[in-house]
């Protein structure tokens, strides 16, 4: 861990990387998501320059009638007033523009989570195995995080920099051509020393996030294995590669954090040297040192230009400040390109496959599904020889099957590429109609998987079974923990069904897991059932009372049953064996 983190911190090509077009296309391109908040976003300060415009002018005629005209304080109030309302719209504008901004960032963001969980769904669970399970997890919550100060703060400030700069000193040009002459050339250098130190931050933000994502990764793995670290007494080696792991990154946040603090220099000198530019010209001239005017310098036109002068900076100071933004946004994308193989597109949006995707009708419910599979080919990763080559299988729907084979020859790989959950390669049909055009809601409610480890979640047993229809009562959870035989040893539990579990299961044994996996099988209305081993940790009397009950329930629908006891598969009415990549009958 710790050669990798020095490899990191010292690369200086990664610095220099640039991210590819398509990924700040596809970043601005997430702007039509939010295309009307972002509008109100970006044109808030707009409209509060041109009002400031306004109210500069308005406190610069305040200034000269009270101290050039000695007017009465009567006659002052309704400009004071005036005063007094500009500012307190410029704020409601302001805050207005921010609630804006934020509800587009938010929006946003939903709608790219969204599109990466789509992209998980779809690549399944054979590409997600393949990744580490903390980075994912970093990309989905934390890079994407890193979006919303970039439409959030950035794309507003940007739209006001570009402009009320420019307008704000073409203002001054008519009320003096010098001050505004001054604004207008010492301006534009900003953003291109900005620039220049943006490339920095924007390599070392790509660096920070890479590294954040491994450590999440590393921290994640490091926490599931907890218990076996302390059985082989590696908790405290582990303990001190956290800690580097976490200096490393405090390295980089630093590293981030000082070419921020240097662009905010670079800014805050050439303002101040703008600022002080105006402000010594008008101070000469009115103590007669400077003659440039062909007409006197008023009061009111030399206070309006002091005024404004700082205010032709504040665009570009706010845009200073968003400016590492964007650079985090282009990092945090470069990551999510990197570990999802390419950043979502549309069908990942749209949350469909493209064309016409096979949906299930009311007339499929309860009916078996026929199954078709043909010329079969599925590798495995790290086997030289495929696990399945030009495998056929045929079910009537209705019929019932059993899988046999040794362990290893491919019985849980035919069963999750039937499911659509492994890669592979040949042609295989449900009902009639090609896999891949299937819908996933279609085919998740028209295919019913249960395998060989059942995923559990952290929460009660009854909220564990209800995952196979969310919506299902007290009294149809019940039912189908009493299918299940799960009954038997939640009665013994302190809460029965409302016993809460840990995280995977913890707390249940294999068997009880199983069990628990299965009865989420009696609340859904599959055409077609997968079963991988689902007996296996049962002793004899539970398995005859569980098999029963599957078979009771899969009467009328299609059942392919994967075990190695011969006694289950005797009740099935047939049985198919694997043998050297085919599948035979028996």
């Amino acid at each position: 861990m710790r050669g990798a983190a020095s490899a990191l911190e010292h690369d200086p090509s990664a610095a220099l990387e640039k991210p590819p077009r398509e990924q700040s296309r596809w970043l601005m391109a997430l702007a039509r998501a939010a295309r009307l908040p972002l509008l109100l976003a970006g044109a808030a300060p707009l409209v509060s320059g041109v009002l400031l415009v306004v109210q500069a002018w308005l406190l610069a005629s305040v200034l000269d009638a009270a101290i050039v005209g000695r007017a009465p304080r009567q006659e002052l109030i309704g400009g004071i007033l005036g005063i007094a309302a500009l500012m307190l719209l410029r704020a409601c504008i302001g805050w207005a523009g921010e609630r804006a901004g934020a509800s587009a960032a938010e929006r946003i963001k939903r709608h790219v989570r969204q599109s990466l969980f789509r992209r998980l769904v779809r690549k399944g669970p054979h590409w997600s195995r393949s990744r580490a399970a903390g980075e994912l997890a970093s990309a989905v919550v934390d890079q994407v995080e890193a979006l919303d100060g970039f439409f959030a703060k950035y794309l507003p400030a940007m739209a006001a920099a570009a402009l009320l700069p420019v307008a704000f000193s073409v203002v001054l040009l008519p009320v003096d051509v010098i001050a505004g002459l001054v604004l207008l050339i010492t301006a534009p250098l900003i953003p291109l020393f900005m620039a220049l130190v943006g490339w920095g931050a924007q390599g070392a933000s790509r660096r920070h996030l890479r590294a954040f994502a491994r450590l999440s990764g590393f921290f994640a793995d490091r926490l599931r294995g907890l218990s076996t670290l302390k059985l082989h007494g590696r908790a405290e080696a582990e303990a001190e590669s956290v800690v580097a792991a976490s200096d490393a990154l405090r390295l980089r946040t630093m590293s981030v954090l000082r070419i921020a603090f240097l662009s905010s220099a670079v800014l805050e000198f050439f303002a101040a040297l703008g600022v002080a530019g105006v402000a010594v010209y008008i101070g000469l001239t009115y103590l007669g040192f400077l003659d440039l005017r062909w007409t006197p310098l008023t009061l009111q036109a030399g206070l309006f230009c002091l005024l404004m002068a700082p205010e032709i900076y504040a665009p570009l100071r706010q845009f200073a400040a968003h400016y590492h933004d964007r650079a985090a946004a282009l990092a945090a994308v470069t990551q999510i390109a990197a570990l999802f193989d390419g950043l979502p597109q549309d069908e990942d949006m749209r949350g469909e496959a493209g064309g016409e995707p096979v949906r299930t009708t009311s007339a499929d419910r309860g009916k078996g599904a026929a199954l078709m599979a043909g010329a079969l080919s599925v590798q495995a990763p790290g086997r030289g020889l495929p696990v399945l080559s030009d495998a056929s299988l045929a079910l009537a729907p209705g019929e019932h099957a059993a899988l046999m084979g040794p362990s290893g020859i491919g019985k849980s790989t035919l069963i999750e590429a039937i499911a659509r959950l492994r890669p592979c390669q040949g042609d295989i049909r449900l009902d009639g109609r090609l896999l891949a055009d299937w819908s996933e809601p279609a085919l998740r409610g028209r295919v019913a998987l249960i395998g060989q480890k059942p995923q559990l979640l952290a929460g009660s047993i009854a909220d564990n079974i209800r995952l196979g229809c969310p919506g299902a009562s007290d009294a149809a959870v019940q039912d189908a923990a009493r299918r299940a035989c799960v009954l038997e040893f939640a009665a013994a539990l302190p809460q029965g069904l409302d016993t809460p579990l840990g995280g995977r299961g913890h707390g249940l044994s294999g068997g009880q897991a199983q069990r628990v996996a299965l009865a989420r099988l009696f609340l859904r209305d599959p055409g077609l059932i997968l079963l991988d081993e689902p007996t296996a940790h049962l002793d004899e009397a539970t398995q005859e009372r569980v098999l029963d009950e599957i078979l009771e329930f899969a009467a009328g629908r299609t059942l392919l049953l994967a075990t190695h006891a011969p006694a289950v598969a005797a009740r099935l009415g047939r049985i198919l064996r694997v043998a050297g990549g085919k599948v035979e009958d028996a």
